[in-house]
């Protein structure tokens, strides 16, 4: 893969092939120095103490294990991650409580709200496909 990131356009985190089953690739995420400047070290989650391992699915390249590898995952995806994991839920939420409200007592119009989640969830669950190839993270050899 000839893709070089700007570091403007990416978050780059170095790792280790720790897995490889047919074209998915399992890389173990090396505790960066780097993360400590960071100024989205608290979304990202990389910069916890314990091990991170990411999933690379349909690797064009070829890669042997404990091989040292870049893992590219671009930042406009994260906004988008952000909006899929909380906002839309919250407002999901925040639609059915007022809706339902207007209906319902009290208690059932919140009860409501939470299982508008169950819904929502199973449909992110069910397109898991396509969440992966939108969300795609790439990979370089060091």
């Amino acid at each position: 893969m000839d893709f070089k990131p700007k570091e403007t356009n990416a978050f780059i985190h170095s790792g280790v092939v720790s897995e490889i089953h047919g074209r998915s690739i399992i890389v173990s995420l090396d505790k960066d120095v780097h993360c400590e400047s960071c100024s989205a070290k608290g979304a990202c989650g990389v910069s916890d103490s314990t091990t991170k391992e990411v999933e690379i699915i349909d690797s064009q390249e070829s890669f042997a294990l404990n091989e040292p590898v870049k893992v590219i995952l671009k930042k406009d995806l994260g906004q988008k991650a952000v909006f899929w994991a909380y906002i839309f839920p919250f407002l999901l939420m925040l639609l059915t409580l007022v809706t339902a409200s207007l209906f319902f007592a009290e208690w059932i119009a919140g009860l409501l709200a939470l299982l508008i989640l169950i819904p929502y969830y199973t449909a992110v669950y069910a397109f898991k496909n396509y969440f992966r190839k939108t969300f795609r993270i790439s990979i370089l050899r060091i």
